[in-house]
């Protein structure tokens, strides 16, 4: 059963803006570093063969938990939920069109992500990356709020572990998953 999230109005939230955070990436090999899944494995992503498709997100919030001090405000950092939800209804359709892997990545703990990945019922693992391994190894675009150091939005196309592609910034993050598709196509 797939859980529907109630998207934001879009437009009372700030838009991220490109500030070039990214453009280094293209071309580049993946970091050789293995990343705790949510499904209890170990993922190298410049080991994958294939494609991978790799959304990385700020933080999933959790029910019933307030969002950090002015969470809304800062460009870019609203809508985990609805992304990552974006890429669970687009799945099926991302895997025809020779998506051979799909992960969220973010900076929260593996038993943070799983929480997430069980409510809303993805068919995907999340990465972690929590102790900034790849985040470093690939000077990947950060911010820092109330003591976390958190991604950027944005996603990765990695072919045969070399990134092909970058979608940067991510805005509104619930289209995440038709610009890939849109792309792809």
């Amino acid at each position: 059963m797939q859980s529907t999230v109630e998207a934001p109005d879009w437009s009372a939230i700030p838009a991220p803006s490109d500030d070039g955070a990214t453009r280094h990436l293209v071309g580049m090999r993946m970091a050789s570093v293995r990343l705790p899944a949510t499904n209890g494995d170990q993922v190298d992503l410049s080991a994958l063969p294939g494609r991978t498709i790799v959304y990385a997100y700020p933080r999933t919030g959790q029910p019933g938990v307030e969002n950090p001090e002015g969470w809304d405000m800062i460009p870019g950092a609203r809508g985990c939920t609805p992304q990552s939800c974006s890429f669970r209804d687009h799945f099926a359709e991302l895997k025809r069109l020779g998506v051979d892997h799909l992960f969220g990545l973010s900076t929260q703990s593996p038993e943070y992500q799983r929480e997430a990945a069980e409510r809303l019922h993805l068919p995907f693992a999340i990465l972690s990356d929590e102790h900034l391994e790849l985040t470093q190894a690939m000077n990947l675009p950060t911010f820092e709020t109330s003591g976390m150091i958190l991604l950027k939005r944005f996603t990765l196309v990695i072919d045969d572990g070399k990134v092909s592609h970058v979608f940067y910034p991510v805005f509104p993050p619930d289209r995440s998953a038709d610009d890939v598709v849109e792309w792809l196509r």
